[in-house]
């Protein structure tokens, strides 16, 4: 697997985010899905990367928002369906830790889902030391939506 900095213009990763929109959607009310959409992942303060097959299939996406003093969050994780259980997420999550440290964040944060089709990720998060947390940012209390935070 091969981990980049993505601008965002492929068409693989416009599909990959549809996709990934279209299954946010399927899971939770649209009041609740905190998914960014292609123009929001541009702004300056996100970074977006794609993690890559060796044979050039784009098996996911994850990118950091950063909030400032020293704060961060995690948004648009997702592995393609192909690539399920592969480790594509760790990989992607393994890179973006390494990066917040990097970038001397000293907290990083997360939305996720809370209903069934999120508990895999819950296990992700849980797994690298995420506890649950309050809302953070602009988040507010909603009962599809589980906050988690770790200190860096």
């Amino acid at each position: 697997m091969h981990i980049r900095t993505d601008d965002l213009t492929g068409p693989e990763i416009h599909g990959l985010l549809e996709e990934h929109m279209q299954h946010m959607h399927q899971l939770s009310p649209a009041e609740s899905v905190h998914a960014l959409d292609l123009d929001a992942l541009r702004q300056p303060d996100i970074t977006f990367w794609t993690i890559w097959s060796e044979d050039a299939a784009l098996m996911g996406c994850g990118a950091l928002k950063s909030h400032g003093d020293g704060h961060a969050e995690i948004k648009s994780m997702r592995t393609a369906e192909a690539h399920r259980g592969k480790g594509v997420g760790q990989a992607m999550l393994d890179h973006i830790l390494v990066e917040a440290r990097k970038r001397s964040y000293t907290r990083l944060s997360l939305e996720t889902g809370s209903v069934p089709g999120f508990e895999p990720a819950l296990r992700l998060y849980t797994r690298f030391g995420f506890t649950q947390c309050g809302p953070f940012a602009d988040y507010a209390e909603d009962p599809y939506s589980v906050f988690m935070t770790i200190a860096l």
